[in-house]
């Protein structure tokens, strides 16, 4: 910080800026987004300000949302303002008085009639005012911009506390605002805004007053408090790697699992626990959920990747008997682990089958059916797509039991199971590999980036399973909506793509998408239509995501031939992709919408056909023989799909088109030349269009 002789801090250097908004408990799963969203708004406000800063840093702990910012200048830079007021013929009278209106602009202003200049353009001249506005103080702008920033914060259930009125996602106890070693008068949530923090709620009750903003983080450090998120989280898994370490195994730790965690400490003290031997014969996923989803503990497996009987859970304070918060956690995961393996056993006495007859009582949608009717449906489809793919004849199988597991009391504790349980159980009646891995894989990929299914049957109930309730929804008019999703169907149809494209697998999405409208209890007209342009959208984010040079108007080219295979789609598109690279390509590309917006203007009956002794002209001949020639191997190499081939071909047809719009007039005055020559071009078109309907390219 710059300095006068004297030592201390010029009025004009810049400070760093401190907001902290202290809580009750903030909810551990949306912590991250709170505090991001928070941190962003407040930027937001400092620039339209016009306030200088320079590096941001956000603080988030269970109970408290800060953001540090740095070389924040006390005063937004002045401003040169020009404002256009009413036209000068307007703002005088005869005598050569002000107007009303003349008078209105200089006093919003702020000056006198006299003071204003003269705007003159060549459409006119007008009254103008030059002058400077003056920037606003930080330490004047900041209350307002927090108050701006908590009112957007994206919070859903917001509550009262006390008698305030106030609202926010829990309640506030104090509000922090520095700038530098000064802290700003201001209020926020109803509450003043002061220098006092609050440290740890046990180690550190005492209040805490802040010399200043920049000794915020080691402060409060000193009362067990790790304010920054990343820091403390990382603590945290360094910690639990190096404590499963030393139980000579390593911790199963999912980044999902370590946010919630992180977010519920603010001192992490990491500590192990056991729980009994005889719980490692229930399947690892059903322990992992126990003990990871519902515990928020972190399992321990030893180096050959089995489950070893260990736990680490994350305290938040650093007890004086650490063996009695160890022998509490083990004895709440205790009846747990028994309660599911209780479980395991009630389930395994009923067959899958008997599970499966079940499903007629459990709705899956009011309008279209019980889980039972959907099995019924699902199996149809699968088959089918099955039988396109070479799944193989254990398809019906498998779709026959996907959905029992749902009936399971396993799955009804661990919801997150389904699917999994499916394939013990399978198992464990003697089903074969192949329809075990299905029950599983249906419900992959859960997520972006998640595993697909392994195998042609699994593939096919995956994506039979998910186009149902795809179609499902459609029919019954309840699509998605801008960020309202309810039933995942975006998801659904990414993953029906992945599985696709990934897996080689060549399918007609739209006939499949009629399939399984015909079979939906609900009809609706267009459902067909509107689900395989809402998958084609999901299709053209995935091309575009890749980054490999398609563009959007490659995909629009694609799709506007009617493609109705993914496979195909992205064939076509990566042999389009390497034509555009060729000079010939824009030339290409607008002769045929040269071509496209001629024959969109006239009216030419199908039933009249190119005849060459209708030719008048050399260039005519010339195009027609240049048509000829490439139309047979064009034709084939589209029958084998060598679309870069078919492209190559039709791209030695430049010449003759060229010549033939440089010398030939289309539209003739002779009805019979037009017609053919119309005809002619109507060919071209159709040669062209094979592939791609290039007159949507740049050219």
């Amino acid at each position: 910080m710059s300095a006068t002789s004297t030592g201390a801090p010029r009025e004009d250097a810049p400070r760093s800026l401190l907001i902290e908004i202290g809580t009750e408990e903030l909810p551990p799963v949306g912590l991250l987004a709170l505090s991001k969203a928070l941190t962003e708004s407040i930027v937001k406000g400092l620039a339209d300000a016009g306030i200088p800063h320079g590096a941001v840093r956000s603080f988030a702990t269970p109970r408290r949302l800060g953001v540090l910012i740095s070389g924040c200048r006390p005063q937004a830079p002045d401003r040169r303002i020009e404002r256009r007021g009413p036209p000068v013929a307007n703002s005088f009278d005869a005598a050569g008085a002000p107007t009303q209106a003349a008078r209105a602009f200089a006093q919003s202003c702020g000056v006198e009639v006299a003071a204003l200049s003269r705007l003159t353009t060549d459409k006119g001249a007008w009254l103008a005012f030059q002058g400077t506005e003056r920037g606003v103080a930080t330490t004047a702008a900041i209350g307002k911009i927090l108050n701006q920033a908590v009112a957007a914060l994206p919070t859903p259930k917001r509550m009262r506390w006390g008698a305030r009125k106030t609202e926010f996602v829990r309640p506030v106890h104090w509000i922090v605002l520095l700038f530098g070693d000064a802290f700003v008068p201001a209020e926020v949530l109803g509450l003043r805004a002061d220098r006092i923090t609050r440290g740890h709620r046990f180690h550190a009750p005492k209040p805490i007053v802040l010399a200043s903003a920049e000794s915020y983080a080691a402060r409060l450090r000193r009362a067990k408090v790790v304010v920054d998120f990343a820091e403390r989280r990382e603590t945290i898994r360094s910690a639990v790697t190096k404590l499963a370490t030393q139980l000579g195994g390593k911790a199963l730790i999912e980044d999902a699992l370590l946010d919630e965690v992180t977010a519920l400490v603010e001192w992490p003290v990491p500590l192990a626990g056991r729980y009994e031997e005889r719980f490692l014969a229930l399947p690892r996923e059903v322990v992992i959920a126990t003990v990871q989803d519902h515990q928020r503990y972190f399992p321990v497996e030893g180096m050959d990747g089995h489950l070893v009987g260990w736990f680490i859970t994350v305290s938040n304070i650093a007890s004086r008997d650490p063996e009695k918060v160890r022998a509490g956690n083990e004895r709440v995961v205790r009846p747990r682990l028994s309660d599911a393996a209780f479980f395991w056993d009630q389930d395994r006495k009923l067959s899958l089958e008997e599970h499966a007859a079940k499903l007629t009582g459990v709705t899956f949608q009011t309008k279209l059916g019980s889980y039972a009717d959907k099995t019924l449906r699902v199996r149809a489809l699968a088959t089918q797509i099955g039988a396109a793919i070479g799944a193989g004849s254990e398809v019906d199988r498998a779709a026959q039991l996907a959905k029992a597991d749902l009936m399971t009391s396993i799955v009804g504790e661990f919801p997150e199971l389904q699917g999994t349980m499916g394939r013990y159980y399978a198992a464990g009646q003697g089903e074969s590999e192949a329809v075990c891995m299905a029950i599983e894989d249906q419900y992959r990929p859960r997520y972006a980036g998640d595993a697909l299914p392994r195998a042609k049957t699994g593939q096919a109930l995956a994506i039979a399973d998910k186009l149902d309730t795809l179609v499902g929804i459609f029919a019954i008019d309840q699509k998605p909506t801008g960020a309202k999703d309810p039933f995942g169907l975006r998801r659904a149809a990414l993953g029906i793509l992945r599985i696709v494209l990934e897996g080689g697998l060549d399918l007609d999405l739209y006939a499949l998408a009629e399939s399984s409208v015909a079979a939906q209890p609900v009809q609706r007209a267009g459902t067909v239509d509107e689900v395989f342009s809402f998958m084609m959208e999901r299709l053209r984010g995935l091309m575009l995501e890749r980054g490999d040079g398609v563009t959007t108007e490659m995909v629009d080219a694609v799709l506007g031939v009617g493609a109705r295979s993914p496979l195909d789609i992205d064939a076509r598109l990566q042999a389009l992709r390497q034509f555009s690279a060729l000079p010939d390509a824009p030339i290409l590309a607008a002769a045929n919408k040269r071509i496209a917006n001629i024959l969109k203007k006239t009216e030419l009956d199908p039933a009249v056909v190119v005849s060459s002794e209708g030719f008048s002209e050399a260039a005519e001949h010339g195009l027609h023989r240049a048509l000829l020639e490439v139309r047979a191997p064009a034709e084939d190499a589209m029958r084998r799909r060598a679309y870069g081939e078919t492209l190559s071909l039709l791209a030695g047809m430049r010449g003759p088109i060229d010549a033939f719009f440089a010398e030939v007039m289309v539209m003739d005055e002779n009805l019979a030349l037009r017609r053919n020559r119309l005809a002619l071009l109507r060919e071209v078109r159709s040669a062209f269009s094979g592939i791609a309907d290039l007159s949507r390219l740049p050219g």
